[in-house]
């Protein structure tokens, strides 16, 4: 996207509608100032300008914004704000208004005391060069927000992807450490777990049930029913892989391909199932709850997480589940949406359901930018997710540009102090506060 603004300011455009999805992602607040007067200058030129994004940084310099709402998915899909920016922020209707004009405090958590940042042991890693990062002696603390920030290019993730990461894996492994990594110190790390947003699952047979273990037990459940007992239908029938339920059209894929000559496969929904990947019998079979409702296991896979929670709210495991589900903030997914189609930052939310609530002293959790694409909102939700995992004990290491972010860290490794060549190195290290005063650190001005 950058790179095609850049060919577009120097061609000396006009007249030109330019719409951009999500510029922000990936850039550091050094880098979103540049892009802001990319921008403008393309608007000087007699140019309109359209963005798509959540970045306050961004928005600030909006001449108009369109707010969409007031929830995700079917909550959703309505115009609650428009304005000027200072309508915006006068705007109660708005939810994003409140961080434009820096009335919204994100930090959830008190910050740890310097002193006390390292009271639970750490992390030590000792590299030499590697690509355009310089040799490093790095600690991070255990039990602890620490967050990896820096220009782009500055070498965040060749530090903790290439080196830290791996050379954990070895060490927990009794194996030989990467070439590059002079050594590792983790006493009482027995487990890393890197939560990125490549996608979950290859194939549309994997859904957000599937995934998070709630489809299994719905099919036990229905299994147990009156209409299933009369039509000797055990568990396994309810499976959309393999169970005699199953639409017949699709076979449980709830679309099927149409041959276009001359052009590639069109997937539609199944004309059938309708996309619910049952077939007709699935529909008799219906499940009574306590209160008199009556549902067929279609009907919930149908249901996104919030509504599923009200109606399967009789059946204890399902709901902690689904209850994990709506705490990392997914409650809009529907459950039986592929996890392939899932964005980035949903795939890494969803990742993590198996693991909240487990006591986690020996473990190390690894983000790679999990904000993108996520509302303010949303991301004092993905801070909460991180305080429940450091109160069970785990060390959370986040890759990260987002200020929000960075000033809830309890330790920041700031890397820099340019990209390439130029970074590489590590500027500074401590807390918010002591990042704000480094005087070589590009990420403090802006904190």
């Amino acid at each position: 996207q950058r790179t095609q603004l850049a060919r577009a300011v120097r061609n000396r455009t006009t007249g030109v509608l330019y719409v951009l999805d999500e510029p922000s992602i990936g850039l550091h607040p050094s880098n979103i100032v540049g892009l802001n007067a990319v921008m403008h200058d393309l608007i000087k030129d007699g140019n309109s300008v359209l963005l798509v994004d959540h970045d306050t940084q961004i928005l600030s310099e909006a001449d108009w914004v369109i707010e969409m709402g007031p929830e995700a998915g079917a909550g959703g899909g309505y115009v609650i704000a428009e304005g000027s920016i200072p309508q915006i922020i006068a705007n109660k209707n708005s939810m994003i208004g409140p961080f434009l004009a820096k009335t919204k405090d994100l930090r959830i958590r008190q910050p740890i005391a310097p002193e006390e940042l390292f009271a639970l042991g750490k992390l030590h890693l000792s590299t030499d060069r590697i690509h355009t990062v310089k040799p490093l002696e790095v600690d991070i603390p255990k039990g602890r927000l620490t967050v990896v920030t820096g220009v782009s290019g500055s070498g965040k993730t060749t530090l903790i992807l290439e080196s830290l990461i791996p050379a954990l894996s070895a060490h927990i492994c009794g194996e030989k450490l990467p070439a590059h990594v002079k050594s590792v110190s983790a006493e009482g790390i027995d487990q890393v777990k890197l939560i990125d947003a490549t996608p979950i699952g290859i194939n549309v047979r994997s859904t957000v049930a599937t995934y998070a273990n709630v489809h299994d037990e719905l099919r036990k459940i229905f299994a147990r029913t009156p209409d299933a007992k009369k039509s000797k239908y055990k568990a396994g029938d309810f499976s959309y892989n393999t169970g005699k339920l199953r639409c017949p059209t699709c076979d449980g894929t709830g679309s099927i391909s149409l041959d276009v000559q001359f052009l590639p496969d069109v997937n539609i929904p199944c004309p059938d199932c309708r996309g619910s990947r049952y077939g007709k019998d699935a529909s008799k079979i219906r499940c009574v709850t306590k209160s008199g409702e009556a549902y067929t296991l279609p009907e919930i896979m149908d249901m996104d997480v919030r509504t599923a929670l009200s109606a399967c709210k009789d059946w204890k495991l399902v709901s902690q589940r689904l209850n994990v589900l709506n705490s990392l903030g997914l409650g809009y997914l529907t459950l039986g949406e592929e996890t392939p189609g899932l964005s980035g930052g949903e795939a890494q939310r969803l990742k993590l359901a198996s693991e909240m609530g487990k006591a986690q002293s020996g473990s190390v959790f690894v983000f790679d930018e999990p904000t993108i694409g996520l509302h303010p909102l949303d991301v004092r939700t993905l801070l909460g997710v991180f305080r429940t995992l450091i109160e069970n004990g785990a060390t959370v290491i986040v890759i990260e540009h987002d200020l929000d972010v960075i000033r809830s860290a309890d330790y920041i490794l700031d890397m820099g102090p340019g990209g390439g060549e130029a970074g590489g190195r590590l500027v500074a290290c401590g807390t918010p506060e002591q990042i704000k005063n480094a005087a070589g650190s590009v990420t403090g001005k802006f904190i």
